[in-house]
């Protein structure tokens, strides 16, 4: 009989558990449901965070008899600033861009660039700050056509290439009035890769056929399990060439004092190189720029967040890495080109 009791008090306290956690499991779907992404425009005013490294610094390099004197000091300027009209003040404009492969970073780059626009004039100044190896031709050049928005608005654009800025990313670089490079940076790479892995052989060796139907004659001009004819090849060949003609077209619209005969090899060069080459302005490290500009205007850094929902959370690492995956496998059957 105790038995029996323990076990219905065991199957009560187990119903109650999982009665607990389903409840949970339901409070979280309908909380889930009812949040939605949530994007936002963040703002740091970076002239305001050098001066309090400035301060910071000041503070414990001085003696305490200077401290109170030091203290006033700063107060009498916070003032100062507070009373001062900036309405008529140059505005310096910041945008960080960091590029992958599939040129992913665009998407937030078109909000910053969409929200300076909003209040940027011809008498401010955008800067941003370009770090990317290259990648797909698409994306990259979509990019460069958001740093256009600023050069159409006659707004004045620099771009810092503070590490590397290579094709896809000197795609960018170049739509600038001014590019800064420092002195190790790598810059350049004027040229376009297409890399594919053919296993037609391999499936003919193990008596596997491969039927592919097409409509265009070279709607399909190599592939990853088709034979690669040299009728397909020539015009895979061509299409690559036509792409670094554009490219060379691009670049040669606004840097128009470079030697493309000697530049558009798909070479790269660092900081140093590149001056003498005509590809960058000035040998300066971004930050330094920025450093100095902040001593008499006001530097802005625009960044668009984007915030996953709770139900995106909710669906886990593993559906994403599968989405994932299925969709990085899909990529791979097409042929794709890389600036």
């Amino acid at each position: 009989m105790d038995a029996l009791q323990s076990i219905g008090v065991f199957a009560a306290q187990t119903f109650l558990i999982l009665f607990a956690v389903i409840a949970v499991i339901l409070v979280i779907a309908l909380l889930a449901a009812k949040a939605s992404h949530k994007s936002e425009i963040q703002i740091e005013l970076l002239h305001k965070r050098y001066k309090n490294f400035r301060h910071l610094l000041k503070a414990h390099t001085v003696t305490k008899s200077e401290r109170k004197e030091l203290k006033k000091k700063l107060k009498e300027e916070r003032k100062a600033l507070e009373s001062k009209s900036s309405d008529g003040d140059k505005k310096i404009f910041v945008i960080d861009f960091e590029g992958d492969v599939k040129a992913s970073a665009v998407e937030n780059l078109r909000e910053e660039v969409t929200a300076v626009l909003t209040l940027a004039t011809p008498s401010d100044e955008v800067v941003v700050r370009v770090e990317s190896p290259g990648g797909v031709v698409h994306g990259y050049g979509l990019a460069a056509s958001q740093l256009l928005r600023i050069r159409e608005k006659g707004i004045p654009l620099t771009v810092c290439v503070d590490k590397v800025a290579a094709s896809g990313g000197y795609l960018m670089s170049v739509t600038a009035n001014k590019i800064l490079c420092a002195p190790f940076a790598i810059v350049g790479s004027i040229g376009v890769v297409a890399q594919l892995p053919n296993l037609h052989r391999l499936l003919k060796k193990h008596d596997v056929d491969y039927k592919e139907y097409t409509a265009g004659e070279f709607k399909r001009t190599v592939s990853l399990l088709g034979e690669i004819t040299d009728k397909g090849e020539e015009k895979f060949k061509q299409q690559l060439e036509d792409t670094h003609t554009l490219f060379k077209s691009f670049v040669s619209r606004f840097r128009p004092q470079l030697n493309l005969a000697e530049v558009a090899t798909g070479e790269y060069w660092y900081g140093e190189q590149a001056l003498t080459k005509l590809l960058v302005d000035e040998i300066r490290t971004s930050d330094d720029y920025l450093l100095t500009l902040s001593e008499k205007h006001q530097v802005v850094k625009v960044k668009f967040e984007h915030h996953e929902s709770l139900s995106d959370k909710l669906t886990g690492v593993l559906g994403k890495a599968l989405k994932k995956g299925a969709l990085s496998a899909m990529e791979e059957l097409e042929t794709r080109r890389f600036l």
